[in-house]
């Protein structure tokens, strides 16, 4: 059921994320004298029309994975009035801009909200903020797996309960794979804290290390967490730029990697060609498109708690912008870039040349849209494991 809860909530915010972005095309495409035909949720085949905006129509379609937005003429090489071709090349640059614009200042203002409640978590060491107001809180040590016979297993322990204690040990947040260890075939008494209240749990640890158990049986994850009050905007908008220098540098990476994965594939020696596939199969761990968010990212953010969805949906927000200003074709980006080159080498963008570009690119571009949440979302300090 939890799982079911979590695809449901995932599916609701990518929905709204997407159609933000759409919004900000509409708002400014309107402004700039296009005429905004149709603005849907979701995908076509049209379900409902549910109203007008102005002349545009507003419509529910049955595919919910997102939203659009259909402008009059939307070829760069359409030429009557209120069609999107007929607008300046300063007026599309603004129409495309604004979706990547709205996303991002969205994911900032998600940044803002968890600063001024004390839970926008510390991934980095140089994180951002106002020195005279910020103060960092650490987090229960929260059990997030518990391997299945094992000595947690057998003594009660579940998912989502808070360790607080160990009897006649010093727990930090940082040493309880040191205590287990050090009490390897003892019997240890654990304090934990869940919905039921506070309880404690005999737990008869492994006498040697046990693969995927260890000697304990759980992992858990532990988090540092910042709180600004009037600084808390800036925070926010700092949290932002600093995240969107990590996506990037990992794009950069996940390039990297696949450039030298596909070199050491085509050499003659079969030990670089297996190190090819291993760069190639990290290069593919890395990747989590829309099905890996909605069945795994987003149950487990939902069993943290809500404002680890918030932080989730920050993160995605921000993915979304950054992935629409790269110049991936069938991206914002990608359309800016080609309108780009083409007003620059003076020649004509034909219909016929963007429906190729657009059509060849969109399922390639589509499976990386989401690609750096998983790895921005587990640099928390999630998913320790016991040993």
């Amino acid at each position: 059921m939890n799982t079911v809860i979590g695809v449901v909530i995932g599916l609701l915010i990518l929905i709204f994320l997407v159609v933000i972005h759409e919004l900000g095309h509409a708002i400014m495409a309107k402004k700039a004298g296009v005429k905004v035909e149709e603005f849907g949720v979701g995908f076509p085949p049209k379900a409902k029309k549910i109203g007008n905006w102005g002349d545009t129509e507003l419509t529910l379609n049955w595919l919910p994975l997102g939203g659009f937005v259909r402008l009059k003429g939307e070829y760069d090489s359409s030429n009557k009035k209120g069609d999107y071709g007929k607008a300046s090349y300063w007026q599309k640059t603004k129409i495309l801009a604004a979706g990547v614009m709205v996303n991002w200042f969205f994911a900032a203002f998600l940044f803002m909200i968890l600063a001024l409640f004390g839970t926008l978590p510390k991934v980095f060491d140089n994180q951002f903020v106002i020195n005279a107001d910020y103060s960092i809180s650490k987090s229960p040590v929260t059990v997030t797996y518990v391997a299945k016979d094992s000595p947690a297993d057998k003594a009660g322990i579940k998912l989502g309960d808070e360790i607080l204690a160990i009897k006649n040990e010093d727990l930090t947040s940082d040493n309880l794979a040191k205590i287990t260890e050090k009490n390897a075939g003892k019997t240890i008494s654990v304090e934990i804290k869940n919905k039921s209240g506070k309880s404690e749990k005999s737990v008869k640890l492994n006498d040697k290390k046990v693969e995927k158990q260890g000697y304990f049986g759980v992992q858990y994850m532990t988090n540092s967490y910042i709180r600004s009050t009037w600084s808390s905007p800036l925070v926010g908008l700092g949290t932002a730029v600093q995240y969107t220098g990590e996506t990037l540098g990992g794009l950069g990476k996940l390039v990297a990697d696949l450039a030298t994965g596909i070199t050491k594939k085509a050499s003659l020696d079969s030990n670089t060609r297996t190190s090819g596939e291993k760069d190639l199969s990290n290069v593919s761990k890395s990747v989590a498109g829309p099905i890996g968010i909605l069945g795994v990212i987003f149950p487990a953010a939902t069993e943290a708690g809500i404002s680890t969805v918030i932080y989730l949906a920050a993160l995605i927000s921000l993915t979304l912008a950054i992935m629409n200003f790269l110049p991936i074709p069938a991206m914002d980006g990608g359309r800016w870039f080609l309108m780009t080159i083409f007003k620059l080498s003076r020649k004509k963008l034909t219909k016929e040349i963007e429906e190729k570009v657009l059509f060849t690119s969109f399922l390639q571009s589509f499976s990386f849209h989401y690609q750096f949440v998983n790895d921005l979302q587990f640099k928390s300090n999630y998913g320790k494991i016991v040993s």
